[in-house]
């Protein structure tokens, strides 16, 4: 990687942050440097793709998010797709709300479910002035789908038409099953 030379700014705070610094014993505290390596870049994050019916708070998108054709998105947008199953985290633990969403998960699969209504409970919102640890279930559900050893049957997650739950919840859409000739 080449280095580049310092921009004013940045001289005059590297210059700042040297002299705030003292040598090991036996060793000459270094020159101010003409250039500086610049730091390795942060792996590129997932660009979300915005959809006019999600509101601010819903989970951040997938890879899963360009799995859809048009009239499943018109049918969530539009609340008229029915959930198969529905499973409701409310009162849960981090820990016990995980171990159910993986039981759900695996049952609807095996009854060849398409649409699951998974309810998380609302975000708190912002202009909430006590501390609290509401949402905690709903910031996880996406990392845990990503992780789920069921990722590769989850076709897209959307949050939730108004009729359904609206930002208390989210819908998650399976993969249909291939059967495999006997």
């Amino acid at each position: 990687m080449a280095n580049r030379p310092l921009g004013p700014d940045e001289a005059a705070l590297w210059a700042r942050v040297l002299a705030t610094v003292r040598p090991l014993p036996g060793r000459v505290a270094p020159p101010l440097a003409k250039s500086v390596t610049p730091p390795p870049k942060a792996p590129p994050r997932p660009i979300p793709l915005d959809r006019p019916h999600e509101r601010p708070g819903s989970p951040p998108r997938s890879h899963h998010a360009a799995t859809l054709d048009s009239s499943w998105d018109r049918r969530l947008s539009r609340g008229i797709a029915q959930p198969d199953c529905t499973v409701d985290l409310h009162g849960h633990s981090l820990a016990t709300a995980h171990a159910r969403l993986d039981a759900a998960l695996d049952q609807a699969i095996a009854e060849g479910n398409r649409v699951m209504l998974l309810i998380t409970g609302k975000p708190p919102r912002p202009d909430s002035e006590r501390p609290h640890a509401r949402g905690a279930i709903r910031e996880a559900v996406g990392d845990w789908l990503a992780a789920s050893r069921h990722a590769s049957s989850i076709a897209a997650v959307r949050g939730a038409h108004p009729r359904h739950g609206g930002q208390g919840a989210l819908y998650i859409i399976l993969k249909r099953r291939r059967h495999s000739p006997a």
